[in-house]
Protein backbone atom coordinates (compact mmCIF):
# COMPACT_ATOMS: atom_id res chain seq x y z
CA UNK A 1 0.00 0.00 0.00
CA UNK A 2 2.53 2.18 1.44
CA UNK A 3 4.23 1.78 -2.01
CA UNK A 4 1.17 2.03 -4.37
CA UNK A 5 1.32 5.62 -2.53
CA UNK A 6 5.08 6.33 -3.27
CA UNK A 7 4.74 5.44 -6.84
CA UNK A 8 2.05 8.27 -7.14
CA UNK A 9 4.23 10.62 -5.69
CA UNK A 10 6.92 12.64 -8.17
CA UNK A 11 10.47 11.04 -9.09
CA UNK A 12 11.89 14.11 -7.16
CA UNK A 13 10.13 13.48 -4.07
CA UNK A 14 9.59 9.62 -3.77
CA UNK A 15 12.97 9.05 -1.81
CA UNK A 16 12.69 12.03 0.66
CA UNK A 17 8.96 10.22 1.49
CA UNK A 18 10.21 7.51 1.45
CA UNK A 19 12.45 8.42 4.52
CA UNK A 20 9.68 10.05 6.67
CA UNK A 21 7.64 6.76 5.88
CA UNK A 22 10.54 5.29 7.81
CA UNK A 23 11.41 7.80 9.69
CA UNK A 24 7.69 7.73 11.54
CA UNK A 25 7.83 3.87 11.07
CA UNK A 26 4.82 3.32 9.04
CA UNK A 27 6.45 0.19 7.46
CA UNK A 28 6.55 -1.53 10.51
CA UNK A 29 2.69 -1.25 11.95
CA UNK A 30 3.69 -3.40 14.91
CA UNK A 31 4.27 -0.02 17.61
CA UNK A 32 0.92 1.87 16.18
CA UNK A 33 -1.21 -1.74 17.04
CA UNK A 34 0.89 -2.11 20.33
CA UNK A 35 -1.09 0.92 21.29
CA UNK A 36 -4.26 0.49 19.42
CA UNK A 37 -5.08 -2.27 21.16
CA UNK A 38 -4.82 -0.82 24.83
CA UNK A 39 -6.40 2.33 23.22
CA UNK A 40 -9.68 -0.38 22.05
CA UNK A 41 -9.49 -2.12 25.17
CA UNK A 42 -10.21 1.44 27.12
CA UNK A 43 -12.75 2.45 24.31
CA UNK A 44 -14.74 -0.76 24.44
CA UNK A 45 -14.86 -0.79 28.43
CA UNK A 46 -15.98 3.12 28.76
CA UNK A 47 -18.76 2.66 26.59
CA UNK A 48 -19.74 -0.90 28.24
CA UNK A 49 -20.05 -1.89 24.68
CA UNK A 50 -19.49 -0.80 20.62
CA UNK A 51 -18.23 2.15 21.81
CA UNK A 52 -19.60 5.91 19.72
CA UNK A 53 -18.06 6.39 16.36
CA UNK A 54 -16.79 9.87 17.28
CA UNK A 55 -14.02 8.96 19.58
CA UNK A 56 -13.36 5.31 17.46
CA UNK A 57 -12.18 7.46 14.90
CA UNK A 58 -10.14 9.72 16.82
CA UNK A 59 -8.31 7.63 18.71
CA UNK A 60 -7.47 5.20 16.11
CA UNK A 61 -6.00 7.92 14.10
CA UNK A 62 -4.33 9.29 17.04
CA UNK A 63 -2.51 6.05 17.89
CA UNK A 64 -1.13 6.22 14.52
CA UNK A 65 -0.35 10.13 14.34
CA UNK A 66 1.36 9.62 18.07
CA UNK A 67 3.16 6.84 17.62
CA UNK A 68 4.36 8.42 14.40
CA UNK A 69 5.47 11.24 16.39
CA UNK A 70 7.11 9.28 19.21
CA UNK A 71 9.29 7.62 16.89
CA UNK A 72 10.32 10.71 14.96
CA UNK A 73 11.49 12.07 18.30
CA UNK A 74 12.95 8.65 19.71
CA UNK A 75 15.37 8.96 16.81
CA UNK A 76 16.14 12.52 17.17
CA UNK A 77 17.06 11.30 20.47
CA UNK A 78 18.94 8.66 19.48
CA UNK A 79 20.80 9.89 16.52
CA UNK A 80 24.14 9.68 17.85
CA UNK A 81 23.53 6.16 18.99
CA UNK A 82 21.75 4.52 16.01
CA UNK A 83 24.61 4.65 13.98
CA UNK A 84 26.57 2.60 16.48
CA UNK A 85 23.59 0.08 17.08
CA UNK A 86 24.11 -2.66 13.79
CA UNK A 87 19.96 -3.06 14.10
CA UNK A 88 19.37 1.36 14.04
CA UNK A 89 22.22 2.01 11.86
CA UNK A 90 20.06 2.26 8.74
CA UNK A 91 17.58 4.81 10.31
CA UNK A 92 17.19 7.93 7.80
CA UNK A 93 18.83 9.91 10.48
CA UNK A 94 21.79 7.79 11.61
CA UNK A 95 22.12 7.24 7.80
CA UNK A 96 21.96 11.24 7.06
CA UNK A 97 18.86 10.85 4.63
CA UNK A 98 17.27 12.91 7.04
CA UNK A 99 18.66 15.85 8.86
CA UNK A 100 17.67 15.93 13.22
CA UNK A 101 15.99 18.89 12.12
CA UNK A 102 14.08 17.66 9.56
CA UNK A 103 13.16 14.69 12.21
CA UNK A 104 11.46 17.81 15.25
CA UNK A 105 9.80 19.55 12.45
CA UNK A 106 7.75 15.77 11.61
CA UNK A 107 7.51 15.49 15.40
CA UNK A 108 5.91 18.86 15.66
CA UNK A 109 3.43 18.49 12.38
CA UNK A 110 2.45 15.20 13.90
CA UNK A 111 1.74 16.28 17.27
CA UNK A 112 -0.21 19.14 16.33
CA UNK A 113 -2.46 16.41 14.03
CA UNK A 114 -2.84 14.39 17.23
CA UNK A 115 -4.13 18.02 19.40
CA UNK A 116 -6.56 19.10 16.89
CA UNK A 117 -8.20 15.62 16.86
CA UNK A 118 -8.47 15.63 20.94
CA UNK A 119 -9.99 19.11 20.00
CA UNK A 120 -13.29 17.15 19.24
CA UNK A 121 -13.15 15.78 22.48
CA UNK A 122 -13.92 17.31 25.67
CA UNK A 123 -12.24 19.57 28.13
CA UNK A 124 -10.81 16.55 30.37
CA UNK A 125 -9.73 14.56 27.79
CA UNK A 126 -8.12 18.03 26.19
CA UNK A 127 -6.06 18.63 29.68
CA UNK A 128 -4.86 14.74 30.22
CA UNK A 129 -3.64 15.57 26.05
CA UNK A 130 -0.68 17.64 27.50
CA UNK A 131 0.59 15.04 29.58
CA UNK A 132 0.28 12.41 27.25
CA UNK A 133 2.14 15.31 24.76
CA UNK A 134 5.27 15.34 27.52
CA UNK A 135 5.37 11.80 28.10
CA UNK A 136 5.88 11.14 24.24
CA UNK A 137 8.43 13.65 24.18
CA UNK A 138 10.96 12.34 27.14
CA UNK A 139 10.79 8.89 26.61
CA UNK A 140 13.86 8.62 24.53
CA UNK A 141 16.02 10.84 26.23
CA UNK A 142 15.40 8.88 29.61
CA UNK A 143 17.34 5.68 28.68
CA UNK A 144 20.25 8.28 29.11
CA UNK A 145 19.58 8.33 33.02
CA UNK A 146 17.79 5.31 33.96
CA UNK A 147 17.37 1.83 34.17
CA UNK A 148 13.82 2.08 33.86
CA UNK A 149 12.75 3.50 30.72
CA UNK A 150 10.70 0.60 29.73
CA UNK A 151 8.19 2.31 32.40
CA UNK A 152 8.04 5.56 30.66
CA UNK A 153 7.38 4.37 27.60
CA UNK A 154 4.39 2.26 29.44
CA UNK A 155 3.02 5.43 30.64
CA UNK A 156 3.46 7.23 27.27
CA UNK A 157 2.03 4.40 25.15
CA UNK A 158 -0.87 3.26 27.83
CA UNK A 159 -2.07 7.42 28.76
CA UNK A 160 -4.35 7.17 25.50
CA UNK A 161 -6.43 4.99 28.75
CA UNK A 162 -7.15 7.56 30.62
CA UNK A 163 -8.18 9.49 28.02
CA UNK A 164 -10.05 7.54 26.36
CA UNK A 165 -12.26 6.81 29.55
CA UNK A 166 -12.64 10.56 30.01
CA UNK A 167 -13.94 11.11 25.99
CA UNK A 168 -16.20 8.38 26.68
CA UNK A 169 -17.39 9.14 30.30
CA UNK A 170 -16.01 12.82 31.14
CA UNK A 171 -13.57 11.00 33.98
CA UNK A 172 -11.65 8.25 34.90
CA UNK A 173 -13.08 5.71 37.05
CA UNK A 174 -10.36 3.29 39.39
CA UNK A 175 -11.09 0.82 36.14
CA UNK A 176 -9.30 2.75 34.01
CA UNK A 177 -6.19 3.10 36.15
CA UNK A 178 -5.65 -0.15 36.80
CA UNK A 179 -5.89 -0.50 33.06
CA UNK A 180 -3.43 1.75 32.46
CA UNK A 181 -0.92 0.28 34.99
CA UNK A 182 -1.90 -3.23 33.43
CA UNK A 183 -0.35 -1.47 30.19
CA UNK A 184 2.61 -0.19 31.83
CA UNK A 185 3.63 -4.13 32.99
CA UNK A 186 2.67 -5.05 29.50
CA UNK A 187 5.41 -2.81 27.60
CA UNK A 188 7.82 -3.50 30.17
CA UNK A 189 7.59 -6.99 29.16
CA UNK A 190 7.51 -6.37 25.48
CA UNK A 191 10.02 -3.82 25.61
CA UNK A 192 12.46 -5.97 27.81
CA UNK A 193 12.22 -8.52 24.82
CA UNK A 194 12.90 -6.08 22.26
CA UNK A 195 15.79 -4.33 24.44
CA UNK A 196 17.24 -7.92 24.56
CA UNK A 197 17.99 -7.73 20.97
CA UNK A 198 20.37 -5.03 21.10
CA UNK A 199 21.19 -5.70 24.58
CA UNK A 200 25.31 -6.36 23.77
CA UNK A 201 25.33 -3.36 21.49
CA UNK A 202 23.83 -0.79 24.49
CA UNK A 203 25.76 -2.36 26.99
CA UNK A 204 28.69 -0.95 24.75
CA UNK A 205 27.42 2.57 24.10
CA UNK A 206 26.12 3.11 27.39
CA UNK A 207 22.28 3.09 26.54
CA UNK A 208 20.45 1.65 29.77
CA UNK A 209 17.38 -0.70 29.70
CA UNK A 210 15.18 -3.03 31.63
CA UNK A 211 17.08 -5.86 29.38
CA UNK A 212 20.36 -4.79 31.09
CA UNK A 213 19.11 -4.34 34.70
CA UNK A 214 17.26 -7.40 34.98
CA UNK A 215 20.97 -9.05 33.31
CA UNK A 216 20.80 -12.92 33.67
CA UNK A 217 17.56 -12.61 35.24
CA UNK A 218 15.99 -11.14 32.82
CA UNK A 219 13.18 -14.39 31.91
CA UNK A 220 12.39 -15.21 35.85
CA UNK A 221 11.59 -11.18 36.39
CA UNK A 222 9.77 -11.75 32.95
CA UNK A 223 7.59 -14.23 34.20
CA UNK A 224 6.78 -12.86 37.04
CA UNK A 225 5.51 -9.24 35.28
CA UNK A 226 3.73 -11.67 33.06
CA UNK A 227 2.02 -12.82 35.95
CA UNK A 228 1.59 -10.01 37.45
CA UNK A 229 0.20 -8.47 34.58
CA UNK A 230 -2.45 -11.78 34.38
CA UNK A 231 -3.61 -10.82 37.84
CA UNK A 232 -4.30 -6.90 36.84
CA UNK A 233 -6.05 -8.39 33.99
CA UNK A 234 -7.94 -10.65 36.25
CA UNK A 235 -9.21 -7.98 38.52
CA UNK A 236 -9.99 -5.90 35.32
CA UNK A 237 -12.38 -8.54 34.30
CA UNK A 238 -14.01 -8.42 38.32
CA UNK A 239 -14.44 -5.02 38.27
CA UNK A 240 -15.90 -4.22 34.96
CA UNK A 241 -18.62 -7.68 35.12
CA UNK A 242 -17.06 -9.12 32.12
CA UNK A 243 -18.24 -12.92 31.47
CA UNK A 244 -16.36 -16.49 29.89
CA UNK A 245 -15.25 -14.61 26.94
CA UNK A 246 -12.81 -12.67 28.88
CA UNK A 247 -12.04 -15.36 30.97
CA UNK A 248 -11.21 -17.67 27.44
CA UNK A 249 -9.03 -14.64 26.39
CA UNK A 250 -7.36 -14.44 29.63
CA UNK A 251 -7.07 -17.88 29.46
CA UNK A 252 -5.10 -17.72 25.95
CA UNK A 253 -3.03 -14.63 26.52
CA UNK A 254 -1.47 -16.75 29.37
CA UNK A 255 -0.63 -19.73 27.07
CA UNK A 256 0.88 -16.79 24.30
CA UNK A 257 3.23 -15.41 27.43
CA UNK A 258 4.02 -18.91 27.85
CA UNK A 259 5.10 -19.05 24.20
CA UNK A 260 6.92 -16.10 24.81
CA UNK A 261 9.25 -17.42 27.35
CA UNK A 262 9.97 -20.48 25.68
CA UNK A 263 10.96 -18.39 22.41
CA UNK A 264 13.76 -16.38 24.17
CA UNK A 265 14.67 -19.38 26.32
CA UNK A 266 18.18 -18.76 24.62
CA UNK A 267 17.99 -15.08 24.04
CA UNK A 268 18.95 -15.20 20.66
CA UNK A 269 18.39 -11.93 18.97
CA UNK A 270 15.78 -12.82 16.52
CA UNK A 271 13.58 -14.86 18.90
CA UNK A 272 13.62 -12.13 21.13
CA UNK A 273 12.63 -9.88 18.57
CA UNK A 274 9.70 -12.66 17.25
CA UNK A 275 8.56 -12.30 21.15
CA UNK A 276 8.42 -8.70 20.83
CA UNK A 277 6.09 -8.74 17.79
CA UNK A 278 4.32 -11.65 19.32
CA UNK A 279 2.31 -9.62 21.76
CA UNK A 280 0.53 -8.27 18.66
CA UNK A 281 -1.69 -11.40 18.92
CA UNK A 282 -1.79 -10.77 22.99
CA UNK A 283 -3.00 -7.47 23.17
CA UNK A 284 -5.65 -8.56 20.00
CA UNK A 285 -7.03 -12.08 22.01
CA UNK A 286 -8.11 -8.98 25.35
CA UNK A 287 -9.66 -7.15 22.73
CA UNK A 288 -11.65 -9.81 21.13
CA UNK A 289 -12.18 -11.87 24.38
CA UNK A 290 -13.34 -7.64 25.88
CA UNK A 291 -15.73 -7.34 22.66
CA UNK A 292 -17.58 -10.63 23.04
CA UNK A 293 -17.80 -10.52 26.92
CA UNK A 294 -19.71 -7.26 26.59
CA UNK A 295 -21.74 -8.68 23.79
CA UNK A 296 -23.20 -11.29 25.71
CA UNK A 297 -23.25 -9.56 29.13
Amino acid sequence: MLDWLLQKLPARHREKARDYLVLTRMDRPIGALLLLWPTWWALWLAAGDFPPWKPLIIFTLGVFAMRAAGCAINDYADRKLDPQVARTAGRPIAAGRVTPNEALLVFAALLAVAFVLVLFTNALTIKLAFAGAALAAIYPFTKRWTYLPQVVLGAAFGWSIPMAFAAVTHTVPPLGWLLFLGNILWSVIYDTEYAMVDRDDDLKVGVKSTAILFGDADLPILGMLMGTLLLALLFVGQRAGLGWPYWLGLLVAAGLFAYQLWLIRRRERDACLAAFRHNNWLGLTLWIGIVLALAVK
